[in-house]
């Protein structure tokens, strides 16, 4: 039987076995390989998509708990370029390997679509799953900083 979700604003009914993580259904079903595989345990971040607009490990969500569920992915928001958060990402000059971006980015959308205004006790709450092997922790918080700012300038014009 076939599930049906919302994947990127799109509606979708995929033939897949219920217990397959949605990495996996990402990445090998449907070919979106811009969400990462890390540790496969839930541990690393790299691996964060949205669902219905909270920041989720796709590794460890079987496709059956995504019935009726919207799903979006780093190729959601790439479709998005002017988005806040890849501005940002940008301006600060964030990646360095940038294997982990994907999810660092997804978690950072997540915070600021909760939140307009964003503190250092905020980021490190919701950012601090996500790993960075090469350690661009103070560009990747310097970056959450300048999108909520940069939202907040788009809403006031």
């Amino acid at each position: 039987m076939a599930i049906s979700f919302t994947l990127n604003d799109r509606p979708m009914a995929l033939t897949i076995d219920e217990e397959t993580p949605l990495l996996w259904a990402l990445r090998d079903t449907l070919g979106m390989t811009g969400t990462k595989y890390g540790c496969g345990r839930g541990l690393c971040g790299c691996c964060t998509v949205l669902i219905e607009g909270e920041a989720a490990r796709s590794c460890q969500v079987p496709m059956a708990a995504l019935k009726g569920l919207r799903v979006h992915t780093i190729e959601w928001l790439a479709a998005r370029p002017n988005n806040a958060v890849f501005k940002a990402w940008q301006e600060i000059d964030v990646p360095q390997c940038g294997y982990c971006q994907p999810g660092q980015i997804m978690s950072a959308t997540s915070l600021l679509l909760k939140r307009d205004k964003v503190t250092d006790e905020d980021i490190d709450a919701v950012m601090s799953g996500v790993l960075c092997r090469c350690g661009t922790y103070p560009r990747i918080r310097a970056a959450i900083h300048r999108a909520a700012a940069i939202r907040a300038a788009e809403k006031k014009s």
